[in-house]
């Protein structure tokens, strides 16, 4: 892990929210954090109903932010709860490409 990574990912991440060593941003993570765990799971349960899914489409699916959903999705490929597939989408307000990413499949 490079330095720049050191200083987004506290040791905890991905069980908390990741953070720049800034006191906005670690007030922010803090904010967040009671919410994460749910907002996590509901964007899993998007990309499992509803097959492979930008961030920005799971944001939309569950009616949050783009700025609560990114984070949580990076959390899952942490995780090694979604990958991405390879396919790239247009976002609908940027126009840029996106990674759609998809569950992993849970194994019985």
């Amino acid at each position: 892990m490079n330095a720049l990574q050191r200083s987004l990912f506290p040791p905890e991440y991905p069980a908390r929210p990741g953070y720049k060593y800034r006191a906005t941003s670690a007030q922010a993570a803090v904010a967040m954090e009671p919410h994460v765990p749910t907002l996590r799971d509901r964007c899993l349960r998007v990309l499992r109903e509803h097959g492979p899914r930008t961030a920005d489409e799971v944001a939309a699916l569950i009616g949050e932010s783009i700025l609560a959903v990114r984070p949580r999705i990076t959390e899952l490929a942490r995780q090694r709860k979604v990958v991405d597939t390879g396919i790239r989408r247009q976002n609908a307000v940027s126009g840029k490409g996106a990674i759609v990413w998809c569950a992993v499949k849970e194994r019985p």
